[in-house]
């Protein structure tokens, strides 16, 4: 291989190495919400939803949540969908939108992954 071809796969692969330690160097984004604050903003969801239950009470038991690959409404089972139906509520839910700050439903959010 010809030294000049040599040198430019060098500088490639450093270039590609140099990419990488970045990537792995970059901050992280914080997680969204706190899960103990969560907990606290939970009591109030506990009256119709159990947290250590998947059986249906008034509403339905909330035990694994996050492992779940549908919501009720056979929606995807991911935070933006969850976000809304606590935002909009439905089938017997109150909406919480005005009720809960956006603070509180990422700590309800964070809450419910641990579930």
């Amino acid at each position: 291989m010809p030294r000049k071809n040599v040198y430019r796969l060098i500088s490639i692969c450093a270039g590609a190495a140099l990419l990488v330690a970045i990537a792995f160097a970059a901050p992280k984004p914080a997680a969204k919400g706190d899960p103990a604050t969560g907990k606290a903003v939970f009591e109030q969801c506990a009256v119709c939803h159990s947290a250590d239950s998947t059986a249906k009470g008034m509403g339905p038991g909330l035990k694994g949540l996050f492992k779940r690959s549908r919501m009720a409404d056979r929606k995807p089972m991911n935070e933006v969908n969850v976000r809304t139906k606590i935002d909009s509520g439905g089938s017997g839910m109150p909406p919480y939108k005005e009720m809960l700050s956006s603070k509180e439903k990422d700590d309800l959010i964070a809450y419910l992954k641990t579930l």
